[in-house]
């Protein structure tokens, strides 16, 4: 399951959201958030998930992949399906004894369960679509202006990059350490949960001191390639709009116009 974790990984490709500029990308996925939460009925998550998965056959990512990477968080959405279903009031469809199931309850755990299965789908694909050096310059660039009231733009979008990249290197250490504990006898899945607790301790030592030797290895590679910072720092290659930014724009400011109309419906 760790495996199954999208989220910070890139898809190599050579379709159109691929070339896209990585800030088009980056404001569209803060948008798609946003809008998501703007969203109040399901004309709305249906219009998003259309939309959604428009961009996955125009990314050229196999949907398996991105379906893949719900798994992680199935637990999640199971959790948050039930609790809503069990404690919202409203009218009663169903109940025994101290179980009680409502039609608002039931309408409120399909629309939370949408809302995350789509939030995780819309930030995967900026990561899997943006190679880590155009994310970070497009990040940078996009905070430029808290220069001006000293905030490092570079440093920040160098700190978020690589935290995100990262992430499925931490996934795969944890799970080489897993699977070297059990092979030792290890038991993670029997027990009570407190045991279960105690028992992740031989895989968080190893990881944290994984972590800080790949840590380490990250900062002497860069200060073997003279890196310091942002300051006065060049590029091979300047990211730039193009006008199939321009046409994403459109589309952006038409998708956010169809579903404030949702609201309406």
């Amino acid at each position: 399951m760790i495996r199954d974790i999208t989220l910070g990984q890139y898809f190599p490709g050579n379709s159109k959201v691929h070339k896209l500029d990585a800030r088009t990308k980056i404001i569209a996925t803060i948008m798609f958030i946003v809008e998501l939460f703007i969203v109040n009925n399901f004309y709305g998550f249906a219009l998003a998930t259309a939309t959604m998965f428009m961009i996955i056959k125009v990314s050229k990512v196999p949907v398996r992949f991105m379906v893949k990477g719900l798994k992680p968080i199935f637990i999640i959405i199971i959790f948050t399906f039930v609790i809503n279903v069990f404690m919202v009031d409203g009218t009663i469809l169903f109940h025994w004894k101290f179980i009680t199931i409502s039609y608002e309850g039931l309408y409120r755990a399909f629309f939370m369960a949408a809302r995350l299965i789509l939030l995780i789908l819309g930030s995967s694909i900026l990561t899997l679509t943006t190679k880590p050096l155009s994310l970070t310059d497009g990040i940078e660039k996009l905070l430029r202006p808290l220069n001006k009231i000293g905030l490092p733009s570079h440093e920040i979008a160098m700190m978020m990059t690589i935290a995100l990249r990262f992430i499925p290197t931490l996934l795969e250490e944890t799970d080489k350490i897993m699977k070297a504990q059990q092979a030792r006898g290890a038991d993670f899945e029997s027990g009570s949960v407190i045991h279960r607790a105690k028992s992740l301790i031989p895989i968080l030592v190893p990881l944290f001191i994984s972590a800080f030797r790949i840590a380490q290895d990250l900062a002497m590679a860069m200060e073997a390639r003279c890196y310091k910072g942002g300051k006065g720092r060049t590029r091979m290659n300047e990211i730039k709009f193009t006008r199939s930014d321009i046409y994403a724009s459109v589309f952006l400011a038409a998708f956010l116009a169809m579903i404030i109309g949702t609201r309406y419906i």
